[in-house]
């Protein structure tokens, strides 16, 4: 009885997303199941993974987050329109440009939080608020309309385009091939994670939960590669979010530095004390944000087909709500790459289940903003009953 318990406490997000999924499944009249919603659970939500990746890192450091990053969209997009189209320079110098001004703003970023003890929550609203104003006086500045298009199709093919492309509706192969790929990799993964841990003398779940955890994930892995089947192709906007999911996850659960991320947010003068550099690992977590918000900005202008300057509203929230969905703690020192990502998928969920049924967005907003309160006291609550056990 008590193992069921803590299987459930430790997959409480899990079984939500499910029930969430299923309830706008029934309300949607089965809208929710078709291929090409669940290609757009993907394409429309890519920026909320990617953001909420970066928001992890700097979360994990004492709760920090990152204010800037939705109007940085907006900053990065405009920069991007107006070296693509306006003043037409190449698709590989122009993304090298924006990657550039991400580091930059990055770099500076950091150095004023990590180095001048600027609070990150006041140093990153100048940030939301001047960027927001500085993309709209470049888009206004180079178009009539504030909105900068068309972009190149070399570059849309990059971040929006999809890979063996097929007609919609037809059953693509290849697509389905890669999905069964990926399930045996993340069974072998999985196996091979819980034979290391054995050896190392750690405790590990029973045969039977690994079991039931690796049939779940072989599941939603094959039933997305059957719908993404059917909707023309895998989006090559998967392949980046899968990378910096995967990226990620290696950093923050094999690395040093990883580790250091978890130290620092645990007891930040202690991890000091022990000889480890603070305030770099601070200054990392912010470039490294601005980094992956420049990432989630190719995705975003190649889905709109244009920069323009409403967008990035509101995409700071998304990924704080992501974050703190998915378990990770509002303290710091605590929090997976895994459990982001179920709290993006079940917020892209909740966006494509609302969008479908026609809720009015002051309303979406109201319910989204319930559901971050109920993770967060929902945190609160099982960390008094850890204490407990």
């Amino acid at each position: 009885m008590k193992n069921a318990i803590t299987v459930l406490r430790k997959n409480t997000m899990i079984f939500v997303l499910v029930l969430v999924f299923l309830f706008f499944t029934l309300m949607t009249k089965g809208q929710m199941f078709t291929a090409l919603n669940f290609n757009a659970l993907i394409t429309q939500n890519a920026y909320v993974y990617i953001l909420a990746t970066g928001m992890l890192m700097c979360m994990l450091t004492g709760g920090n987050i990152d204010l800037s990053c939705g109007s940085f969209v907006c900053f990065v997009g405009a920069i991007g329109g107006i070296c693509m189209v306006t003043k037409e320079m190449g698709t590989g110098i122009s993304v090298l440009i924006m990657l550039l001004v991400g580091v930059v703003y990055g770099s500076i970023l950091g150095f004023i939080i990590a180095y001048m003890n600027i609070p990150p929550w006041i140093a990153t609203l100048a940030g939301y608020l001047a960027f927001r104003g500085w993309a709209t006086a470049l888009l206004s500045a180079n178009s009539s309309t504030g909105s900068i298009a068309p972009f190149p199709k070399s570059y849309l093919s990059i971040f929006s385009g999809k890979i063996f492309e097929t007609a919609i509706g037809v059953f693509n192969v290849p697509c389905m091939i890669i999905g069964v790929i990926a399930g045996v990799i993340v069974v072998a993964v999985m196996i091979m994670g819980r034979k290391n841990r054995v050896k190392k003398g750690y405790e590990v779940e029973s045969m039977a939960a690994m079991i039931a955890k690796m049939v779940i994930s072989v599941a939603v892995i094959l039933l997305f590669a059957y719908k993404l089947s059917f909707s023309g192709g895998l989006p090559t906007v998967l392949l980046w979010v899968v990378a910096v999911v995967l990226v990620y996850q290696f950093i923050t659960s094999k690395t040093t530095i990883g580790r250091y991320f978890y130290t620092i947010g645990g007891n930040r003068e202690a991890t000091r004390l022990s000889g480890i550099d603070t305030k770099k690992i601070m200054f990392m977590a912010y470039l490294n944000m601005a980094v992956l918000t420049v990432i989630s900005a190719f995705t975003v202008v190649a889905r709109f087909q244009a920069a323009n300057a409403t967008a990035g509203t509101n995409f700071e929230m998304d990924a704080i709500s992501a974050c703190v969905v998915g378990g990770v703690s509002a303290y710091g020192g605590s929090g997976t790459v895994f459990g982001m990502v179920v709290g993006a998928t079940l917020i892209g969920v909740i966006n494509l289940g609302m969008s479908l049924m026609g809720i009015d967005a002051n309303w979406q907003r109201v319910i989204k903003g319930v559901v971050l309160l109920a993770a967060v006291v929902f945190e609160i609550l099982n960390n008094k009953d850890k204490t407990k056990d």
